[in-house]
């Protein structure tokens, strides 16, 4: 992921509601708004997600990112750096959004929660197939010690930050915490039988190899012992060099692949030039960063993965 400089009208904001912030963290943890609910923040849809199955009817949870667009590159605008300033509790992932991590440092006081520090992040290059030409945007990425942000597309880590997140909510809302942590628990299990789903779904596949247009699914490669071949890095934005995609469809070509995949948020124009190389179909792999309206939730959207995952596969 690049971090990217933070536009003027966020710092003008920010600053602005500086001391609005910093009175909304002294008097954070005292059980929310007039309707005795707690007010969530939440930087993507993933955490949405935990957060709303977690909290329950206990919490109001809001998205900063709206519904088909691309989380990544969030700019926020002032009503939303206020919404972050008055929330009860921020559930974020330290720099994956740089506007929301800026915005947290400045108004979040010490109502923040991220996710990066209860689940640690794998490295951006770890796992998969390394070559010398990735790109420009990857050999930066590893040069900058950079972390993959997807850790929610491993079911089981995702259990875990629930889990977290109930603890986190307890002590802002004291009086609920045996239900922040029962809600957790349930979540948790839909979550290891959805684990359980992965692994008898893939146990059994013609191929390993996931070539994908860039390297979002290390964890669920790592989890599920795949093997993700990426066109370019965990940046969506970064161009892969002419050198990358010889090599890439030369690596699908060795390994059988029938499938390249694309993801729902950007454009597949880089996974049909492979596809069209080999003589490859090309599907949707969602890395579930952000749903489209009516795009169902994540539970539904992983399942959808697993099915695009074994035809691709051709697994049994």
């Amino acid at each position: 992921m690049v971090i990217r400089s933070v536009p003027r009208t966020l710092a003008l904001a920010a600053s602005a509601l500086l001391a609005l912030g910093t009175a909304a963290a002294c008097g954070s943890g005292s059980g929310g708004s007039a309707d005795g609910r707690i007010d969530v923040v939440a930087a993507f849809y993933p955490l949405q997600y935990v957060a709303e199955r977690v909290g329950g009817d206990a919490v109001r949870v809001t998205n900063l990112a709206k519904p088909g667009a691309e989380p990544h590159d969030l700019e926020l605008n002032p009503g939303q750096v206020g919404q972050i300033s008055d929330a009860d509790v921020i559930v974020y992932l330290d720099g994956f959004q740089p506007a929301v991590d800026d915005a947290i440092k400045q108004v979040g006081g010490d109502r923040s929660f991220d996710v990066a520090a209860v689940e640690p992040l794998r490295d951006a290059t770890a796992g998969g197939h390394e070559h010398e030409g990735e790109g420009e945007g990857a050999a930066a990425e590893e040069k900058a010690g950079a972390k993959d942000p997807h850790v929610w597309l491993d079911p089981t880590r995702l259990a875990t930050i629930g889990d977290k997140l109930a603890e986190r909510l307890g002590r802002t809302d004291p009086g609920r915490a045996a239900d922040y942590t029962a809600r957790a628990q349930t979540l948790r299990t839909e979550l290891t039988a959805l684990d359980q789903e992965y692994a008898q779904g893939l146990r059994n596949c013609q191929r390993r190899e996931l070539v994908t247009a860039h390297t979002a699914f290390g964890y669920l490669a790592a989890r599920y012992e795949l093997e993700q071949v990426g066109i370019s890095g965990i940046t969506p934005e970064d161009e892969p060099s002419p050198k990358r995609l010889a090599e890439v469809a030369d690596e699908a070509k060795e390994h059988g692949a029938t499938t390249i995949f694309f993801e729902t948020l950007v454009s597949p124009k880089v996974a049909e030039t492979i596809a069209r190389e080999i003589g490859a179909s090309t599907a949707v792999l969602d890395p579930i960063e952000g749903l489209s309206d009516g795009g169902g939730d994540y539970a539904s959207v992983m399942r959808t993965n697993l099915g695009a995952l074994k035809s691709a596969l051709s697994c049994s």
